[in-house]
């Protein structure tokens, strides 16, 4: 027995955000199986939140969206009249291009708001900066040092609000990565996917992600650049109940041994430059080349969030025919659409179902 939406909705308006998430979480679990998942309202700070079958939807609207607007060239106003808060502590090209354009090319309105603009939670707390663009706008993208800054937006606001990167987990990243690979290969089940590198965030997102596809997952970090423990925790639970491998090691060449997608990312974020000399030096001998991926897969790819650095991975690689990075960066706009479509509107994809 389940309660209509507008029942539901009604009931739960008096409760915290929180509180409200936790009941409609479980309402849409359980509608589901009658109406297909719903994302709308909820928030997107981390892709653990989300179900393997939460995930291949918001993957299967972003297929959609690209191939009605991009290939038909079909005009979908699905949010018109609505707006978009984007604040940006730290600077970026393809989270604030895609986003903008993407908002905007669905009829929507972006408003990007710098550290200048609003210096969050020193010109105003992060509390009533939730509260007043809640009553603005209908949605809330933040690029942010602290996850922590990202939680309290959340817990304050009382629309949507998604992560365009912390320090922790950057999952509109691995949206268009999953993307990517499901166009290249044709489905992601059963690939291998070996990144090699600093144990980030965007590989923390990896983490959270790829088991629930049916992807393995094969990490190689220098000894000091592990993973958060409480992810990787999560990771293996997730490889368990799913299926999947992990494989954790220092060795990069163990990583990539028949390997489907090699993976790398900036060795230096924004914000630890006076740590360079040091990193460079720690992570000798694991910038990917033609010789790290002889020992992968014949079908084997290559990804990059970008920026890239020439330490991490050689020009032959990143230019090569073998490399997505460019299609990956062009997916970002299709995947964050997707995302901001499916938490704002009950958009339901007119292709098939994409194979997983």
């Amino acid at each position: 027995m389940y309660f209509k939406h507008s029942a539901c909705k009604s009931l739960i308006s008096g409760c915290s955000k929180a509180f409200k998430n936790t009941l409609l979480r479980g309402f849409r679990s359980d509608v589901g199986a009658h109406c297909g998942a719903s994302l709308k309202g909820r928030s997107c700070l981390t892709l653990k939140d989300f179900t393997s079958e939460e995930i291949k939807k918001l993957l299967w609207v972003s297929a959609d969206l690209k191939h009605r607007v991009k290939h038909e060239k079909q005009h979908l106003p699905l949010l018109q009249g609505k707006s978009i808060a984007m604040i940006f502590e730290k600077r970026s090209t393809r989270t604030r291009i895609s986003t903008e354009t993407g908002f905007a090319l669905l009829g929507g309105h972006p408003c990007f708001l710098t550290a200048q603009d609003i210096h969050l939670g020193v010109n105003e707390s992060c509390t009533d900066t939730a509260r007043v663009l809640s009553g603005l706008c209908d949605i809330i993208l933040a690029r942010v040092y602290s996850h922590s800054t990202l939680e309290e937006l959340d817990k304050e606001s009382s629309i949507p609000v998604i992560n365009g990167l912390s320090d922790l987990f950057h999952p509109i990243q691995i949206l268009a990565d999953f993307l990517t690979l499901q166009e290249h290969y044709g489905s992601l089940a059963g690939l291998t996917v070996s990144w090699i590198g600093d144990g980030n965030n965007v590989l923390h997102s990896f983490m959270m992600a790829a088991p629930k596809l049916g992807v393995h997952l094969k990490v190689a970090t220098p000894k000091g650049y592990e993973p958060e423990r409480s992810v990787i925790q999560e990771a293996e639970r997730l490889a368990k109940k799913h299926n999947t491998q992990l494989v954790l090691t220092s060795e990069a060449m163990e990583a990539a041994r028949d390997s489907n997608v090699l993976v790398t990312d900036t060795w230096v974020s924004m914000g630890q430059e006076e740590e360079k000399k040091k990193k460079l030096q720690d992570f000798h001998g694991y910038q990917i080349t033609m010789q790290t991926a002889s020992v992968a897969r014949p079908d084997w790819t290559f990804l990059h969030c970008l920026p890239r650095k020439k330490e991490e991975v050689d020009d032959e690689v990143f230019y090569s025919s073998r490399s997505l990075v460019f299609p990956e960066a062009v997916n970002r706009k299709w995947t964050i659409m997707g995302l901001m479509v499916s938490l704002l509107t009950d958009y339901k994809p007119l292709m098939p179902k994409l194979k997983f």
